[in-house]
C-alpha cells in the first residue's frame, strides 16, 4: 500500500506540471487577439497565376496593366495591411505590396525595377462625421483596385489602367449621414509621392447609398500635369462615376464611366494640343452556387487622341468572363478568358499586327 501510495505521488508530480503547462499555453491570447484587443487590423493576401495569351504582349503593344504576359506563371501580389482606425481620435494606416505587380503600381518618383512598393501609409484623426488622412492613399476613381480580392476578375479593366493608382496628400471626408459622405483632398498629382510640378491637384468626390440596394460613387481630379507625349505641361481633368445594384442575393450589376482630358498633352501636326479619352465599363456577377460564381465584364474604351495609348483614332473594346470556385472563406480559385478587339491592327504576332488579342488564366487567391 505504502510502495502504491509512493509511485501515485510521483505520477502526479510528472503529470501535473505538464498539465498545469498546458492550460497556461491554452490562456495565452494569439497574435490576432492581442491586435483585436488593441484595435488593431491585419489582413492580407497571396495572388498567383498562370496567363496565356495568343499574341506577344510582352513585346509588343497591350491594353492591359498586370497581366502582360505571353505564356508564363507570375507571382503577382503579397498584399499585408495593417491598421488602426478608431473612429474617435488618430489612427493609421499601412498597406504594403510585394510581387511583380509592385514594379507597375508604384509611383512615378519611385524604383520602378523594385517588387516592393508601400502602397499606401497614413495617418488618420476620426472626430464626430469628419476624418482626415494624410500621406499616400489610393485612388478614388474606379471600380476595380489593386487588392486583389476585392476584384471579381482576374485581368484588371483598361478603366482601371486608365486612371491613378494612388496619391500623396491630404483627404476629408465627411460623413452627411449613413447614406452620404462627401470627400475632398489636396494631393501632388497622379501617382506622385514627390509633386513633378508646382501645382497641385484638387480631389473631390460623393459616396451615396439611395436605397439599400443601390450604391453610388462620383469622384473628379483636377489639376496641371506634365505630358510624356508632348513634352509639355497642361491642366488635366477626370471624371468618373460608378454605380452598382443588387437585383438579388445571388445577381447583381455594376456599371462605370470614365472621361480625362489634358490640355497640351498630345501633338497635333507638331504643335501641343488637347488631348481626350473616355470608356465605359459593365458588369454582371451570379452565385450559381454557394460555391461557383460567375462575372461578365464588357468595355468600350475610345483613345481618339492618343492621349492613353500614344495611338490615335482607336477605339478599344474587352470582355471578359470570370469562373470563380469558393473552396473556402480563405481560398479562391479563378479560371478566365478575355478578348480584346482594337478599330485598328494595334496587337503585335510576330512580324504583322492584329485587331485581336484573346488570353487565357488560372488564379488562386489565398487571403489571410
Amino acid at each position: 500500500m505504502q510502495k502504491t501510495m509512493l509511485s501515485l505521488s510521483v505520477a502526479a508530480a510528472l503529470v501535473l506540471p505538464g498539465l498545469a503547462a498546458a492550460q497556461t499555453a491554452a490562456n495565452v491570447p494569439t497574435l490576432d487577439k492581442v491586435l483585436e484587443a488593441s484595435g488593431i487590423s491585419l489582413s492580407g493576401y497571396v495572388d498567383a497565376a498562370y496567363s496565356h495569351a495568343n499574341r506577344d504582349i510582352e513585346g509588343g503593344f497591350s491594353t492591359r496593366v498586370l497581366d502582360s504576359q505571353n505564356n508564363s506563371f507570375v507571382l503577382h501580389q503579397v498584399g499585408v495591411q495593417i491598421a488602426k482606425q478608431p473612429k474617435q481620435g488618430f489612427g493609421g494606416l499601412v498597406n504594403l505590396t510585394a510581387g511583380r505587380d509592385a514594379s507597375l503600381i508604384h509611383s512615378f518618383d519611385t524604383t520602378s525595377e523594385s517588387q516592393f512598393d508601400v502602397t499606401q501609409g497614413y495617418l488618420q484623426y476620426a472626430s464626430g462625421p469628419l476624418t482626415l488622412i494624410g500621406g499616400k492613399f489610393t485612388t478614388l476613381h474606379g471600380t476595380e483596385v489593386i487588392w486583389s480580392p476585392s476584384n471579381a476578375n482576374f485581368s484588371r479593366s483598361i478603366l482601371f489602367g486608365s486612371v491613378p493608382f494612388t496619391h500623396t496628400g491630404v483627404r476629408a471626408t465627411y460623413a452627411l449621414s449613413d447614406s452620404l459622405s462627401l470627400i475632398a483632398g489636396l494631393n501632388n498629382g497622379w501617382d506622385q509621392v514627390k509633386d513633378a510640378n508646382r501645382g497641385k491637384t484638387l480631389e473631390l468626390g460623393l459616396t451615396a447609398t439611395p436605397i439599400k440596394p443601390l450604391s453610388l460613387a462620383a469622384s473628379y481630379y483636377g489639376g496641371r500635369e506634365p505630358s510624356a507625349l508632348s513634352g509639355v505641361e497642361g491642366r488635366r481633368d477626370s471624371f468618373n462615376v460608378v454605380a452598382s445594384y443588387a437585383i438579388s442575393d445571388p445577381l447583381s450589376v455594376g456599371a462605370e464611366f470614365l472621361r480625362v482630358s489634358q490640355e497640351d498633352a498630345v501633338l497635333d501636326g507638331g504643335s501641343p494640343a488637347k488631348g481626350t479619352y473616355d470608356g465605359l465599363a459593365g458588369y454582371l456577377s451570379y452565385l450559381f452556387a454557394p460555391k461557383i460564381k460567375g462575372t461578365l465584364r464588357a468595355e468600350t474604351f475610345d483613345d481618339k487622341d492618343g492621349l492613353r495609348f500614344g495611338l490615335a483614332d482607336t477605339k478599344y473594346r474587352e470582355l471578359t468572363l470570370t469562373v470563380a470556385y469558393l473552396a473556402a472563406d480563405n481560398f479562391e480559385l479563378r479560371g478566365e478568358m478575355r478578348t480584346d478587339r482594337a478599330s485598328e491592327a494595334r496587337f503585335s504576332d510576330g512580324g504583322s499586327t492584329s485587331k485581336t488579342l484573346t488570353t487565357f488564366a488560372v488564379q488562386a487567391l489565398y487571403k489571410f
